[in-house]
């Protein structure tokens, strides 16, 4: 007979039904005590179940369909490294890579189909499928014009149906795998041309790579087959210990074997360079010495050599940028690159390494024109070099040091904004009470009373430290913003006159405006104010060079296209279209040490009660709020240079609106109804709640939004809400959520100390009104109105 079996789903269906239908039997028993219904509730419970479970398996839930992959995100992410990455997907196509990939390989090949060699390309190959298979994969020691790469191959995806490609070139403290891709290539090449013989062996002596006349010497016609053989074997020694190759036999012309010790270890390679020694001397010649100084200024480090006496004899090229070296002027001791206080560590090493050491060793030194920022120098014993007795390698991270002190730059500007927008939000708390009260004494007093003038003084000096304020919240960009798409000599030619007035009769205004500018978009207000605070810095930096102050200001603006953009190679500015602003001033420089805080608030060169230190502070932030970036160049006695860029829109450029005069607004600001003041700072509360009740207004308050909650249940619907955003417990938006439920036409007008625009990222809600903080009684008032008006 044939038998069947359930499905496994069909099988576990069956028991949650019966499961089920007993479960609901037992109950009904225990409940009506009759096992009748109770059998009848089995059965029942058994069909109705079994049902519903037959339904899902026959109608399963279909999964979730894919989310389509956001590519532009994507390679947005792989630009912020500095390491090329590639994505590729199931079908082996390149579907995303980043900048540094193009770079590498000159454009967008697929892998594993690279510019590398055969045993490279069937390498990544083999790397790949192992990363379809196990999910990671890894190759190392790839070649590709003489660079030396590492492969990381990764499978990633919702589905694991792409490979993440990254590429890593070798670090430069990696030496040895740097040297020999370089003796196999040109490097090697000019080596030969100069009479010098490389190889670079590992620790028991075979080869690991040797430049193309030492392969020809030793093998002939078979010198590829050189790798991975021991190298003593090619060399034999006659009666006088003189060396030669022995395919050239006792007839060949004599060598000099010379070691170079760059790494320490044991199981560190070693560097060998092997010189025709024409005068058959045991002596290393003088035309061997200068083939030595040959391979020293062609090594692709910072090398240098010095005799016994410590006495320099030789830097490379490398060597000098490292120590930031002049090489009109050079030094005579190494002791004469470090601070003071290294200077006796580093001449006791020489003075070990020249008398018989003959290991190596690191030191971490301060160089005297940077002493905030240790080096690594390598110090090794030298044999068979001639004079030279000591090997000295410094490795230049001057970008590395760069890049540092930009980071720490960029991370200290994000942590001085995020507290100056803090503190900002707070004291305009402060600076509301205090306007607000000023405004409620002035109403009791006329011109002439000798109170009225002290209130306005008060009142005078808190909008002066509202404009402060303003400038803070500019800095940590959280100000209102009201962005057009504009053209930047336009915003130029609007303050040209004020310019030329604030520049005086000794300063000459020049301005120049390429062609072809793309337009941006920015609040035009706010750039006038950047135009004009760097022109007010610039004219005090002239004087201050010139006591008749005369000099020239020039204001630029041109196109930096996105090819421009990748030639300078920043690591700040994004590869884009930008248009460019540049600000230069004949004037007396910035010093080095002032440059990174120029744009940090509260910062200021000027004498004691001169400026208040935000001027360029507020442009750094207005440059950052509208999407651009600001850098300052300057050396001392030569002027300065500012240069912001900020990204081109794609929508076209519209002209600047003509001015229209707003319609004049009622003088009369009485009004009626029943107004909700939900507002968590009590100061605040107070004043503005005695100003609505001044203007005919029934005020109702609440200290946060639970409790606004409260009196509306208590009290009903009222004709206004007005509320703070930010408060503690339950803030604004998520209150007035709530109250529109009950009430969805609910007029609401929100006020706070932060910017308009970074608060509706956060008020996910349809008709509301903004009144930013500090703000009169009357533009309380007014607002009110203009709310209740609008119902």
């Amino acid at each position: 007979m044939a038998s069947f079996a359930l499905p496994t789903s069909a099988r576990k269906a069956a028991l949650v039904a019966v499961a089920s239908g007993a479960a609901a039997a037992a109950i009904v028993l225990l409940l009506v005590g009759s096992w009748i219904a109770a059998a009848g509730f089995f059965a029942a419970a058994i069909v109705v179940i079994g049902a519903l479970i037959a339904w899902r398996l026959l109608n399963p839930v279909a999964k979730d369909a894919p989310r389509p992959v956001d590519w532009d995100l994507t390679r947005t992410v792989a630009e912020a490294g500095a390491d090329a990455i590639a994505i590729t997907d199931r079908a082996g196509r390149l579907v995303c890579a980043n900048d540094a990939y193009e770079a590498l390989f000159a454009g967008f090949p697929t892998p594993p189909g690279l510019p590398l060699d055969e045993a490279g390309i069937a390498a990544l190959a083999d790397a790949g499928r192992s990363a379809w298979r196990d999910g990671t994969a890894q190759v190392e020691r790839l070649n590709t014009q003489g660079i030396q790469l590492s492969a990381q191959i990764a499978r990633a995806g919702d589905d694991a149906d792409m490979l993440v490609w990254r590429f890593v070139t070798a670090q430069e403290h990696d030496l040895a795998e740097t040297l020999a891709a370089l003796l196999t290539g040109p490097t090697g090449d000019r080596l030969g041309g100069s009479g010098i013989m490389a190889a670079l062996l590992s620790p028991d002596g075979r080869v690991r790579s040797a430049n193309r006349v030492l392969r020809a010497r030793a093998c002939g016609d078979e010198y590829d087959s050189i790798q991975g053989r021991d190298f003593a074997r090619f060399l034999i020694t006659d009666s006088r210990g003189l060396v030669r190759f022995e395919r050239e036999g006792l007839e060949g012309t004599p060598l000099r074997v010379l070691q170079i010790p760059f790494l320490e270890g044991d199981d560190a390679p070693v560097l060998v360079a092997l010189l025709d020694d024409e005068e058959d001397a045991p002596a290393l010649g003088a035309s061997a010495s200068a083939h030595v100084r040959s391979l020293v200024s062609m090594m692709p480090f910072g090398m240098a050599l010095v005799d016994r006496d410590g006495r320099f004899l030789q830097m490379n090229d490398s060597f000098l940028r490292a120590a930031g070296v002049n090489a009109v002027a050079p030094p005579l001791y190494p002791g004469d690159l470090v601070v003071r206080e290294d200077k006796a560590a580093v001449a006791d090493a020489i003075r070990k390494f020249a008398n018989g050491a003959t290991h190596s060793a690191d030191m971490a030194v301060r160089l005297k024109d940077h002493p905030d920022e240790p080096v690594a120098l390598t110090i090794a014993g030298a044999r068979g070099l001639g004079d030279a007795a000591v090997l000295l390698s410094l490795k230049d991270n001057s970008e590395e040091s760069r890049l540092k002190r930009e980071v720490a730059q960029a991370t200290k500007m994000q942590a001085v904004g995020q507290l100056a927008g803090g503190v900002a939000h707070d004291f305009n708390n402060i600076l509301t009470a205090i306007i607000g009260h000023c405004d409620l004494m002035l109403m009791r007093h006329s011109p002439g009373d000798s109170d009225y003038d002290d209130i306005q003084q008060v009142r005078t000096n808190s909008n002066r430290a509202a404009s402060l304020t303003r400038q803070l919240l500019a800095f940590s960009r959280q100000q209102t913003l009201r962005p057009q798409i504009l053209q930047l000599p336009d915003v130029v030619s609007e303050v040209s006159n004020l310019l030329k007035r604030l520049m005086g009769e000794n300063v000459r205004l020049d301005m120049t405006h390429g062609r072809n500018l793309g337009p941006v978009r920015a609040d035009p207000g706010q750039l006038e104010q950047v135009v004009v605070n760097l022109a007010v810095n610039a004219r005090d930096a002239i004087v201050s060079a010139n006591a008749r102050g005369g000099g020239v200001l020039t204001i630029t603006t041109r196109a930096v296209p996105a090819s421009e953009v990748r030639e300078m190679a920043s690591d700040i500015l994004p590869v884009a279209d930008y248009t460019a602003l540049i600000v230069q001033d004949t004037g007396t420089g910035i010093p080095p040490d002032v440059l990174p805080k120029i744009f940090e608030p509260f910062f200021t060169t000027k004498e004691f009660g001169k400026g208040t230190g935000l001027g360029l502070s507020t442009v750094y932030g207005i440059v950052k709020q509208s999407g651009g970036y600001i850098f300052a160049d300057s050396k001392p006695g030569q002027g300065a240079t500012f240069s912001m860029y900020l990204p081109v829109h794609s929508a076209p450029a519209t002209t600047r609106p003509a001015v229209v005069k707003p319609t004049p607004k009622p003088v009369d600001l009485w009004g009626t109804g029943t107004i909700l003041l939900v507002e968590d700072e009590d100061m605040v509360r107070a004043v503005a709640e005695r100003a609505l009740s001044r203007q005919g207004y029934t005020v109702l308050t609440a200290e946060n939004g639970e409790v606004a909650l409260e009196v509306l249940a208590k009290h009903g619907r009222p004709d206004l809400l007005i509320s703070d955003v930010v408060m503690p417990q339950m803030d604004g938006p998520t209150m007035v959520r709530h109250v529109r439920e009950q009430y969805p036409d609910l007029p609401i007008l929100f006020m706070s100390g932060y910017a308009e625009e970074q608060l509706r990222k956060s008020i996910d809600l349809d008709n509301v009104s903004f009144l930013p903080k500090p703000f009169s009684v009357q533009e309380l008032a007014e607002a009110a109105r203009d709310v209740l008006a609008t119902r």
